[in-house]
C-alpha cells in the first residue's frame, strides 16, 4: 500500500466519526448544538466532498459561552499556578498521542500538504509546554524602590477573553493563542475559522480529558458577522485575539470599542525577500522558494515580493523560473506533495483572479498562472516577473502560492521599493557584508526580519508586525503582557510628610 493510501485509510474512520457526530460547540464542558438548531456544511478542498456539518451559532450561543468563561474565571484564576502548569503539559501529551489524528484530518480539512503538517500538531504541542513553564512565574512583577515608599508590581489575568484564529494553520495557531491565555489565568471563548473548524474540535477534547475545568476553554462555532461579531462586542469578554485579515481586523477593533476591549492583531502581508548580489545565491533561492510555496503560500509570513539586485537578476530569476515549474503540486495527504489544494473556492477565485490582473498591469506569468482541470481547488505555482511595486500583484496580498519578482539597483531602492507597501509583518534579506544587514534591516519597516535565513520561530522572541500587519506580539512575556494587567501596590517606609489641608 502506497504511503498516500495507507493515510487515507487512517483517516477514513476519522471522517466516519466526523459525519456522525458533526461538530458541535462546547460550553461548560458540554455539547451544544446552535440555539437555533442551525448548522453549516464543512467540505473539504482536496475533492469538494462533505467532512461534516457544523454548529453555526449566533448572539446567544456566544453569551452562554462567555457567561461559562465569566463564571469559571475566579477559581481559574486562583489555581495554583503549578497546578495550570500540570494541566498544559497534560495537554500537550494529548496532543502528542493524537499527532497523527490531528494531521491528517488537518491537510483533509484545509489543503495543507502532510510533509508539512505531519509536524504541526508537536508545534502546537511545543506551544503548550513553553508557556506551562512560563505560568508559575507569569504574574511576578519588579520591586521598584524611592525614597519613601517600597513600590512592588505584579500581574493579574485580565479576564474572559476572546480568541478568533484562522483557516491556514488552525491547530497550531489555537495553540499559539490559547496556551498562553490559560497559562496566565484567562479563561477563553475561541471562535475557529469556518473553513476549517474540525481540529479546534479535537484540542477542545484532549484539554478535557487533560483536567481543564468546564467552563475554562468554550468553543463556539459560526460565521464572523455573526458568532464572530457577537464575540467581539460582548460585554464580558475583556479582550480580542485575533488572526487574519487586516480589514476584519480593524472591523474588529470598531466592534470592541464600545466596549474598550483590548486587541491582539496579527494581521495580513506583503514581505519582501531582498536578495542582493554578494548573497549565498543558493541558499537564498532555497529560502525564497520555500518561504512562498510551502504551506501553500496560504501564510502571513510568506515572501510573495522577490526583490533582486540587478546584476543577478536574469540568473536568479531563470533559476527560480525553473524550480518553481517543478514544483510538486498534489494530493495534500501523498508525502511527496509539496503544495496542496488552496482552503476553499472563494479563496481559489481570489488567487486565479490575479493571474488576469497580472497581465492587465503588463507582468509576465513566468510559471503558473492557472488552476488543474479537475474536481478540487489546485493552483499551479506561479511566479510573475517584469513587475514592478506599484502593480496589484506587488501591493495586495494574493495569500497563495504566488511570487512576484521585482529587480531593483540599489540598496537605498531596495529599501524604498520593501517599505512602499501597507504591510510591515516581516522581511527576509540576504546579503555578506554585515555592515549592509545592519543599515538594511534598521531601515526597514517590519516587525520582524530574519538575515540570511528563512523564517525560524523561537517562542521566547516577539512576534507580530507594523503599520496594517498588526497591534501587538505574541511570545514570551510579551504574549502575557496582552493577557495580564499590570498592577502597582506602594508600601510606605517610614513617616514621609503628607500635606495638610483643612484645620
Amino acid at each position: 500500500m502506497s504511503d498516500l493510501h495507507a493515510n487515507l485509510a487512517t483517516l477514513a474512520p476519522i471522517l466516519d466519526r466526523l459525519r456522525e457526530t458533526g461538530v458541535m460547540n462546547r460550553i461548560a464542558g458540554q455539547d451544544c448544538a446552535a440555539r437555533s438548531g442551525a448548522t453549516f456544511a464543512n467540505h473539504s478542498p482536496v475533492d469538494e466532498s462533505h467532512i461534516c456539518d457544523v454548529a453555526k451559532s449566533g448572539a446567544a450561543d456566544i453569551d452562554a459561552a462567555a457567561k461559562a468563561a465569566k463564571a469559571a474565571f475566579p477559581a481559574w484564576r486562583d489555581l495554583p499556578a503549578t497546578q495550570r502548569k500540570k494541566i498544559l503539559h497534560a495537554i500537550a501529551d494529548g496532543i502528542v498521542a493524537r499527532a497523527e489524528e490531528i494531521a491528517l484530518a488537518e491537510c483533509w480539512d484545509t489543503g495543507q500538504a502532510i510533509r508539512f503538517m505531519s509536524k504541526a500538531a508537536l508545534r502546537g504541542a511545543d506551544n503548550f509546554r513553553f508557556f506551562a513553564d512560563r505560568a508559575p512565574a507569569a504574574r511576578d512583577g519588579q520591586h521598584l524602590p524611592s525614597d519613601t515608599l517600597m513600590n512592588v508590581t505584579t500581574r493579574l489575568p485580565i479576564g474572559p477573553v476572546g480568541v478568533i484564529t484562522p483557516w491556514n494553520t488552525p491547530f497550531m495557531l489555537s495553540t499559539w493563542k490559547i496556551a498562553p491565555a490559560l497559562a496566565a489565568g484567562c479563561t477563553v471563548v475561541h471562535k475557529p475559522a469556518e473553513f476549517s473548524p474540525v481540529t479546534a474540535r479535537i484540542l477542545m477534547e484532549i484539554a478535557e480529558e487533560a483536567g481543564l475545568p468546564p467552563g475554562v476553554w468554550n468553543l463556539v462555532n459560526g460565521m464572523g458577522e455573526d458568532a464572530g461579531r457577537a464575540l467581539t462586542e460582548h460585554p464580558d469578554i475583556r479582550a480580542i485575539a485575533f488572526v487574519g485579515e487586516s480589514k476584519t481586523g480593524s472591523m474588529i477593533m470598531k466592534q470592541g470599542a464600545d466596549t474598550l476591549k483590548r486587541v491582539h492583531f496579527e494581521l495580513g502581508g506583503k514581505n519582501p525577500v531582498i536578495v542582493f548580489d554578494d548573497a549565498d545565491f543558493e541558499r537564498a533561492l532555497d529560502a525564497a522558494i520555500f518561504m512562498i510555496y510551502s504551506l501553500n503560500g496560504e501564510r502571513c509570513t510568506s515572501s510573495s515580493r522577490l526583490l533582486v539586485q540587478q546584476s543577478i537578476a536574469p540568473e536568479f530569476i531563470a533559476r527560480l523560473t525553473e524550480r518553481v515549474s517543478t514544483i510538486r503540486l498534489g494530493h495534500p495527504l501523498d508525502p511527496q506533495t509539496e503544495v496542496g489544494p488552496l482552503i476553499h473556492k472563494v479563496h481559489f477565485d481570489k488567487v486565479c483572479s490575479y493571474f488576469d490582473v497580472a497581465r492587465q498591469d503588463g507582468a509576465t506569468i513566468a510559471a503558473g498562472g492557472s488552476a488543474l482541470n479537475q474536481p478540487g481547488h489546485y493552483v499551479r505555482p506561479t511566479l510573475f516577473t517584469h513587475a514592478t511595486n506599484d502593480m496589484r500583484i506587488a501591493q495586495e496580498e494574493i495569500f497563495g502560492p504566488v511570487l512576484t519578482a521585482i529587480p531593483f539597483a540599489t540598496e537605498a531602492e531596495a529599501v524604498q521599493i520593501a517599505n512602499d507597501t501597507a504591510y510591515g509583518l516581516t522581511a527576509y534579506v540576504w546579503t555578506n557584508d554585515l555592515t549592509r544587514a545592519l543599515r538594511f534591516t534598521n531601515s526597514l519597516e517590519a516587525g520582524m526580519i530574519w538575515v540570511n535565513s528563512e523564517n525560524v520561530r523561537h517562542l521566547p522572541t516577539p512576534f507580530g508586525g507594523v503599520k496594517a500587519s498588526g497591534i501587538g506580539r505574541d511570545g514570551g512575556d510579551w504574549s502575557f503582557e496582552f493577557y495580564m494587567e499590570q498592577k502597582h501596590v506602594g508600601f510606605a517606609t517610614g513617616q514621609h510628610k503628607i500635606p495638610r489641608l483643612g484645620t
